[in-house]
């Protein structure tokens, strides 16, 4: 039997774990110390163990082992985990994870860092324990009359190298007892299949067993199975059933299930109904949509050109594909967007141990963590989010001493949000700290001899900061201040077709916005002419289009353009110049034929085109990957004649038109 899919489930599940691991650490640090969290906790640390033990990477499991019995003792009640506990245990979870990668990737085990969090672990277990403090807060009942355990398999159990018999041995020597098998998911003998598990049983445990025990016997496999554990009290006097508790949940009371277990049980099904799929997998399956879209566009091209009475159940066709087409994109995209929580769920360690080096005290926020984002974007946007995150608390947040004496609370707040924002995803990273020094800046910048107005808005002065090598730290820190940074931030932004602004206001703390495309792989575009030349605008930047009069265009000081808007003025662009096409089809240059007004980094700007084509989805192609990157231009796609359109990159064009305006 190959064995390295199963390698590579245990490892995946394993990193899994370990995030369940520091997520619960972080929240029993924050005072989140409920029987919850720490049973979390140790079943990710049990299950790790387990299929360290199964898969022979001993020095893991052994490892494992300590923490385990550590937990074992919290979830007990004989041990509190304080903060110095809550400590060892997340270096315990870095060193764990060191190891995973080693025993993935052969990367070297640093066996000085495992040798220290041994020996932490192991003064923790050997030392009198601290106080315990209780870990429900109801009183522990003197136990159940006895266990039922319904155990189902999953069909797929036997592929995952279990055997239920190992499940009844290890039961029976727990003193299981009136076992009672279950066949009424048995298919017709012909349906059979012999690597598939069919039956399920029932078995009656004493009641001296603790839960626990239980729990441990399906650790390892309770992702591959329907399981009730149902503890039967003993038999109270006759009295009056509550009618509360009677009418809250019928369907259970004629199961004979608790109501616990009964939604324990959906809720593992529907957990259950999830696949793990390679990303190459998926993104193959996105390309070859992607083609489809363009074949689907190619096909309703030629067909404009045929007549519609003699044609009419072929155009049907051509219609219904192009309907098709469109659910189909929908629907294999939804497959690569993933909740932005994926990137956020990093922060709150990162913030911890920050906070703690730098001597501030520091809360974290999170707002919209279930927006959904590609995972292409959401993979490349970490890096950025932070190094923002680590400025904010470096630069923005003051120590605790100053911000008593400023009338704040000495704990800061660093709030991450996300939401979404037509077409795009927009991430906010806002710190109620000092907030930017403007005249600091300005000073920096004159010293340096950037291009700055004599009177610069605040915009333009926070503009100066994605300078390359601009910095206003005294010191240099392995934190930040080497003036190497924000300027990489705004070009990995852009790379992803975003943008990012920053508002600030002087002792109330700085926001730095972050506005995204939802996918990098298919967009809506309306088609343009410019010239003879086509060009995409992404649909969902665009406002609306119009054809101006001669009088609602003026030019201004230095040659720039713009246009009335009906009570506003905004900047127009002519494509045809800004692409160095020449003239637009021989209009007048205060003329132009058509306007379309497309939305950038939240302003308005207007660009001039010739023609207005109509709208379609493009399957956007990497320009770098196949050429290098244009000024201007987000990508490229391939139209239904099989001729190459440019992307037109809205942001890039008003930035360069507003440091033209600020030159």
């Amino acid at each position: 039997m190959d064995m390295s899919r199963f390698f590579a489930a245990f490892f995946e599940e394993s990193r899994e774990g370990l995030d369940t691991m520091e997520s619960g650490l972080l929240g029993m640090e924050a005072g989140r110390s409920d029987a919850d969290t720490i049973n979390a906790i140790f079943r990710a640390a049990h299950s790790i163990k387990g299929g360290a033990g199964t898969f022979g990477f001993k020095y893991i499991s052994d490892f494992t082992h300590v923490m385990e019995t550590l937990l074992d003792e919290a979830r007990a009640g004989k041990r509190h985990l304080d903060s110095a506990a809550t400590s060892v245990l997340l270096t315990s979870v870095d060193v764990l994870r060191g190891m995973i990668e080693h025993a993935e990737h052969g990367s070297p085990l640093d066996q000085p860092a495992i040798d220290a969090s041994k020996r932490e672990l192991d003064t923790l277990l050997t030392g009198a324990p601290p106080a315990a403090a209780p870990v429900a807060a109801a009183p522990a009942p003197s136990g159940p009359e006895r266990w039922r355990v319904v155990f189902r398999p999953m069909p797929s159990l036997f592929m995952s190298g279990n055997d239920p018999v190992r499940i009844m041995r290890e039961l029976g020597e727990l003193g299981a007892r009136e076992v009672v098998c279950l066949d009424d998911t048995l298919p017709p003998f012909g349906s059979f299949d012999p690597t598939s598990a069919y039956l399920g049983w029932t078995f009656e445990l004493p009641g001296s067993v603790k839960r626990a025990q239980i729990d441990d016997v399906f650790a390892w496999i309770d992702d591959q199975c329907d399981l009730v554990i149902d503890a039967v009290e003993p038999e109270p006097p006759a009295v009056a059933a509550p009618v509360a508790q009677a009418e809250a949940a019928p369907e259970a009371a004629a199961e004979g299930l608790p109501v616990q277990a009964q939604a324990s049980s959906g809720a593992r099904a529907e957990a259950n109904s999830s696949i793990r799929v390679s990303l190459s997998k998926v993104d193959a399956l996105i390309n070859l949509v992607g083609e489809l879209v363009i074949t689907q566009a190619m096909i309703q091209q030629r067909a404009e050109a045929l007549d519609p009475v003699l044609h009419e159940q072929l155009l049907a066709g051509i219609a219904q594909l192009e309907r098709n087409s469109r659910d189909l994109q929908e629907a294999v995209m939804g497959v690569r967007m993933l909740p932005i929580d994926f990137a956020f769920s990093r922060f709150p360690r990162m913030v911890r141990d920050l906070a703690s080096r730098l001597g501030k005290k520091v809360r974290l926020k999170t707002l919209g963590e279930g927006t959904e984002l590609d995972k292409g974007v959401i993979e490349k946007i970490v890096d950025p989010l932070v190094h923002l995150v680590r400025n904010s608390i470096d630069h923005g947040l003051e120590p605790p001493e100053e911000r008593r004496r400023a009338g704040k609370d000495e704990t800061g707040t660093i709030t991450l949000a996300a939401m979404h924002q037509g077409g795009h995803i927009v991430i906010e990273v806002t710190d109620d700290g000092r907030g930017l020094n403007r005249e600091r800046i300005v000073g920096k910048a004159r010293e340096r001899g950037l291009p700055l107005p004599e009177e610069p808005t605040d915009a333009q002065v926070w503009e100066l900061i994605f300078h390359p090598g601009f910095s206003t730290a005294d010191k240099l820190t392995d934190v930040s201040g080497r003036g190497v940074g924000m300027d990489v931030v705004r070009r990995n932004i852009q790379a992803l077709g975003g943008s990012i602004d920053i508002a600030s206001r002087a002792n109330a703390g700085s926001t730095m916005t972050i506005r995204l495309p939802l996918t990098l792989a298919i967009l809506d575009g309306m088609t343009v002419a410019v010239g003879s030349e086509v060009f995409v605008l992404p649909l969902n930047i665009v406002v609306e289009s119009l054809q101006p009069r001669g009088d609602e265009v003026r030019t201004i000081g230095g040659g720039d353009r713009v246009l009335r808007l009906r009570e506003d003025y905004i900047p127009m662009l002519n494509l045809a110049e800004q692409y160095g096409l020449g003239a637009a089809s021989g209009m007048a240059l205060d003329t132009p034929p058509i306007a379309v007004v497309v939305e950038s980094e939240g302003r308005r700007i207007a660009l001039e085109v010739d023609e207005l084509l109509g709208q379609q989805q493009v399957v956007i192609k990497n320009l770098e990957t196949n050429y290098r990157k244009i000024a201007g231009v987000s990508g490229a796609t391939i139209l239904g004649d099989g001729r190459v359109a440019l992307i037109v990159d809205a942001d890039g064009l008003a930035q360069k038109a507003r440091l033209r305006q600020a030159a």
